[in-house]
């Protein structure tokens, strides 16, 4: 068992930036099960936070979907605990819950009353063990999940350019589709599709188990082994293989869109790896282009030359790759091109001109604060923690990380910019009719 000291952020005083924000406890069950611990008295509320190292990038072809519906399909019922049982026990005791399936991660979590955290991992560890997977029950989400695509394409008229700009810009189909997958695959998902899904990932020596809150130690680790130690490891899962992508040109394509009420487009730059320490700089330059009225982008385009109705995009991290996107809207086709240009010369500035430490560090402090509230609420600060265990960087701490943001120079700008938002990039034009 070891432990770790996370810290916040650069405080203003020497004294101040040794002082611990929070501190963690981490050890493995015999299983596999990676558990971290971290106690917080400030309220009588504990948070349980499950991460399974599974998400859409690990479905086979063709069977889009699974980690998605494995979702929907944990509350559905176990062998000790019935359909939507688990939300119903959460409910009554005033706790809240959620889940979230990304393209690497399916995280579920809750947040009860101190004294109900033997609860929370029954629950867990029952649907780890015991899953129902029955032929009704995929059936029902099946369909479920082919209404959401139908009501998510019609709620939001540019969801198809976004799943086409992600073929684009993602070759490899494992990283191109989206989330909830495709109504074609979901057709065809079989119960013994789902199933061994299931048996081959959501195993314990796939998982990371974080507690955060009020709670005593000792007993806390008393009810971790109690409720999963008895539960068997699985297969080892196959290591996810580093995709390597070289683009040689520029890529630049026209869509029309009968949905959209307003032309638009979507721009891309593949960048450098997750764990690469350039995603340092990476993150400042994203703050500086499109965070915030001051931005550089938002006060340009929004706010001054009006050339846009909406601007957003940023940093995408997708297991072993990374991109930079920006998604645009205007209201003629003539300012989409005027956007484009603009994104272009504020690119451009950046390459040959070193940013201001005025402007610098407003970027930075504004990545401060964004950081630092994640550990506000136990919930999020129990995600901040899976996540960091789960990525390359768990050996570090958030106080080591913080500082190599705030680190980064002017210079360090200049050098990034070069080399990552070169003409190498993926244009996708949305055009109305």
């Amino acid at each position: 068992m070891s432990s770790l000291l996370f810290f916040g952020g650069i405080l203003l005083s020497a004294q101040e930036d040794e002082s611990p924000l929070f501190e963690v406890t981490t050890f493995q069950l015999e299983n596999g099960l990676q558990v971290i611990l971290s106690e917080d008295y400030s309220l009588p509320l504990v948070s349980v936070v499950l991460a399974y190292n599974v998400g859409s990038i690990n479905e086979p072809p063709k069977k889009t979907g699974l980690a998605y519906m494995l979702e929907n399909l944990m509350f559905q019922g176990s062998r000790n605990i019935g359909s939507m049982q688990h939300i119903h026990f959460i409910s009554k005791i005033g706790g809240i819950l959620n889940a979230v399936t990304t393209e690497d991660r399916t995280i579920f979590y809750q947040t009860v009353p101190a004294s109900q955290l033997a609860l929370v991992l029954w629950l867990e560890s029952d649907r780890m063990i015991s899953l129902d997977i029955h032929p009704s029950k995929v059936k029902r989400t099946r369909d479920s999940l082919i209404e959401e695509i139908k009501h998510r394409k019609l709620d939001d008229p540019y969801f198809e350019s976004s799943v086409l700009f992600d073929q684009l810009l993602y070759p490899n189909k494992a990283y191109s589709h989206p989330v909830i997958g495709s109504e074609t695959d979901l057709r065809e998902m079989t119960t013994e599709n789902v199933q061994d899904f299931y048996t081959k990932y959501y195993i314990p020596n796939n998982a990371v188990l974080c507690i955060i809150g009020n709670f005593e130690k000792r007993k806390a680790i008393q009810l971790v082994r109690k409720y999963f130690t008895t539960i068997r490891p699985g297969k080892p899962v196959p290591f996810f293989p580093a995709e390597e992508h070289l683009r040689s040109e520029e890529i630049v394509r026209n869509v029309e869109n009968y949905l959209a009420p307003s032309p638009g487009f979507r721009l891309g730059y593949r960048i450098s790896s997750p764990d690469s320490p350039d995603n340092y700089t990476l993150t400042i330059i994203e703050y500086i282009l499109l965070h915030g009225k001051s931005s550089r982008l938002q006060k340009r385009m929004i706010y001054e030359d009006r050339f846009a109705s909406h601007l957003s995009g940023g940093i995408e991290l997708k297991k072993n790759l990374a991109t930079f996107k920006f998604f645009v809207k205007n209201n003629t086709e003539t300012l989409r091109g005027r956007s484009q240009k603009s994104i272009f010369d504020e690119i451009d500035k950046l390459k040959s001109a070193f940013i201001s430490e005025n402007e610098l560090n407003k970027a930075k402090n504004m990545f401060k604060r964004d950081y630092l509230d994640q550990f506000t609420i136990l919930a999020d600060k129990g995600i901040f923690l899976v996540k960091f265990h789960l990525s390359r960087k768990k050996n570090s701490n958030s106080l080591e990380e913080l500082k190599k943001y705030l680190a980064v120079t002017p210079s360090d700008i200049i050098g990034i910019v070069n080399r990552y938002f070169t003409e190498e990039r993926v244009v996708l034009n949305i055009k109305i009719k």
